[in-house]
């Protein structure tokens, strides 16, 4: 067993005193429980121990009690002590005291998988406790330890507050309930658009059942084509209910068959068949809200449901419609496609203030990628944001919308707080409003808010990239690497080439100091997201900390040559000169990214390859300009 403490060289850096007496106490917490299961410690390092065990189980069992010892102690300590423990099991050589051999060195590489307070142990000694232990253990990615020629099997121990406190939340419950994709089955496939648009409001009307827990789209429409039977979805999602259904479209009549499931045993808890008119559309909408809340013994009334109706134009709200399908893809053409809808759609209903929210977020989009000129996409997004928020003050969309702008594009920190807080206000389970506060609290200093809204994000939306990447994200840039490692391996589980997981999941490790297992990802982010200054920068970062100079001067110049077309490879430079060790050059760039106001500039002050600058009065001077002084 190798066992250490998470962020104690941080700490001894910053206050070594604290630090000593933290290690004491951790010692007299653990110490007595080693020769409880017949263990003997072999050696210190620092606030590292190595211990060695007669079993697997005895070895596991004696990590758990320390765990659940810690875990106690630090439910009141204003200082919490999180270890971290990996075991593995093998033959090892007996020298002078010590204990040598591969069975060492794996269980070492194992220990900084394990998150603080958790426990992570190998393959092998997972099929010696598996049936021995009252945990659940989870395979964790597959992993290449350093130094070990061939890949380990690591698994997690599931620990009883973990459990309680899992994102994903308690499946028994009927009350959280996930929406599936309803099948489109008219005779026109490119009615499509109808089958996800009414799933899309299915689960906004929904949201609106007090006590019930939806889940977001995102995380449903990995389900899209009915592959994978209800109880695994329930598994999954960690939900008690499901509803799935059909959509039937033909000329100006519609059949919308519905049946709510418990996943549990996959019984119907109820169905129904509205054949009617399209523009009974909303009715429909609110009737199966009520039934749904009826069948769950919870309360939505039919006005508050009706509530619900974002416009009386039928056209309009079918251009709409239109416009969110195409853009489910966040490309520049589908962007142009959903913005030229979203625009006829509120030429025909000029009073449709929720069409004006997603219009914005639109050019938002397009100014924040650079699919168009940022001073010409951005005013056009605040422009729709406020027409939006004048129509209708209770459109949680448009706070948003409102609230990103402020944040990426002018630098209003507090308002843009004030923004996302009124959206939360509104829609409590709106889970973007959770995770792009999440964001905007990080500049503020506000990382324990940060941590909570980008949580409850993920309860929200478990299985969108979005909501795992920013709450991993929140964590490495509070040095909270174990965790941020956690949550990009989640992301890369939906999708194994997104680049921004990957980029960030390589910072975490190259923060760890695994540079070897790190580098790689950057690499790999890089070569797909090309066009990406942010990524070519982590990459300049990484490079430079194991002294490769001259991979980091390559990736200036393609910087250099990319700044011709982007504004977004300003930040991006300054970095990269920073980790060259020219900071007036860095300064330079910097000064640049702010007369442009780069949108990047809004998270700069959490970046650490801007650290050695911090001390220098020019940062403290910009960081004050900018809002985050």
């Amino acid at each position: 067993m190798f066992m250490d403490i998470q962020g104690y060289t941080a700490m001894t850096q910053k206050d070594e005193a604290s630090a000593l007496k933290m290690l004491d106490t951790y010692r007299g917490l653990v110490r007595p429980l080693i020769p409880k299961y017949g263990g003997r410690e072999i050696k210190t390092m620092g606030d590292g121990a190595l211990v060695e065990f007669g079993s697997a189980l005895e070895a596991s069992e004696c990590a758990v009690e320390m765990q659940k010892v810690l875990h106690s102690f630090n439910e009141s300590a204003s200082t919490k002590i999180l270890v971290r423990v990996g075991i593995h099991i093998g033959d090892v050589v007996h020298s002078s005291g010590d204990v040598y051999g591969d069975a060492v060195n794996i269980a070492s590489r194992i220990e900084p998988l394990a998150a603080g307070g958790g426990i992570c142990i190998s393959g092998q000694v997972y099929y010696q406790v598996r049936n021995k232990l009252p945990y659940d253990t989870f395979r964790i990615e597959a992993t290449e330890l350093k130094n070990i020629s061939y890949p380990t099997d690591v698994y997690r121990l599931e620990l009883p507050w973990e459990r309680k406190s899992t994102a994903l939340g308690n499946r028994s419950d009927r009350r959280r309930l996930a929406v599936l994709p309803l099948d489109n089955i008219s005779p026109d496939p490119n009615d499509e658009y109808f089958a996800d648009g009414l799933t899309d409001e299915l689960i906004t009307v929904l949201s609106k059942v007090k006590g019930l827990e939806v889940i977001a789209r995102t995380s449903v429409l990995r389900y899209k084509g009915g592959a994978k039977q209800i109880t695994t979805i329930g598994e999954e999602l960690r939900v008690g209910s499901v509803l799935e259904g059909s959509v039937r479209k033909a000329g100006n009549r519609i059949r919308v068959t519905t049946q709510l499931i418990d996943t549990s045993n996959e019984a119907h808890i109820w169905a129904d068949i509205y054949d009617r008119q399209l523009d009974d559309i909303f009715v429909v909408q609110s009737e199966i809200a009520q039934k749904v809340a009826e069948a769950l013994r919870l309360e939505l009334s039919t006005s508050e449901a009706m509530k619900q109706q974002p416009t009386p134009n039928l056209e309009a709200y079918t251009l709409y419609l239109r416009g969110r399908f195409a853009m489910n893809r966040l490309e520049k053409e589908s962007i142009l496609k959903g913005i030229d809808c979203y625009e006829r759609a509120i030429a025909l209903a000029p009073d449709f203030a929720i069409c004006y929210a997603y219009l914005a977020q639109a050019w938002l989009i397009l100014g924040f990628f650079e699919f168009l000129p940022p001073d010409d996409a951005f005013p056009k997004a605040k422009a729709n944001a406020s027409k939006a928020l004048e129509l209708n003050e209770s459109i949680a969309e448009g706070h948003v919308a409102m609230g990103r702008l402020l944040r990426m594009y002018e630098w209003n920190f507090v308002e843009a707080d004030k923004e996302l807080k009124r959206a939360i206000e509104l829609e409590p389970k709106f889970a973007l409003a959770h995770a792009f506060r999440a964001q905007g609290l990080m500049p503020l200093g506000r990382e324990e808010e940060a941590v909570i809204e980008a949580k409850r994000a993920l309860e929200l939306d478990p299985y969108s990239i979005l909501t795992c990447q920013i709450l991993g994200t929140v964590y490495l840039y509070d040095g909270r690497f174990d965790e941020a490692i956690e949550l990009y391996g989640r992301a890369l589980e939906i999708d194994p080439n997104s680049p921004f997981p990957l980029g960030n999941l390589g910072l975490a490790y190259v923060q760890t100091g695994l540079p070897d297992k790190g580098i790689p990802l950057i690499e790999k982010a890089n070569e797909i997201a090309k066009t990406n200054p942010s990524t070519k920068n982590d990459l300049a970062y990484a490079y430079a900390k194991v002294g490769r100079n001259e991979d980091v001067r390559r990736i200036l110049s393609e910087l250099l040559e990319m700044r011709k077309d982007s504004r977004r490879a300003a930040p991006a430079i300054a970095g990269v000169y920073t980790t060259l060790g020219e900071y007036d050059k860095a300064f330079e760039w910097l000064e640049k990214a702010f007369e442009e106001h780069t949108p990047y500039l809004a998270s700069i002050d959490k970046d650490f390859i801007f650290d050695p600058l911090r001390s220098d009065a020019r940062y403290k001077e910009l960081a004050q300009r900018i809002g985050i002084g």
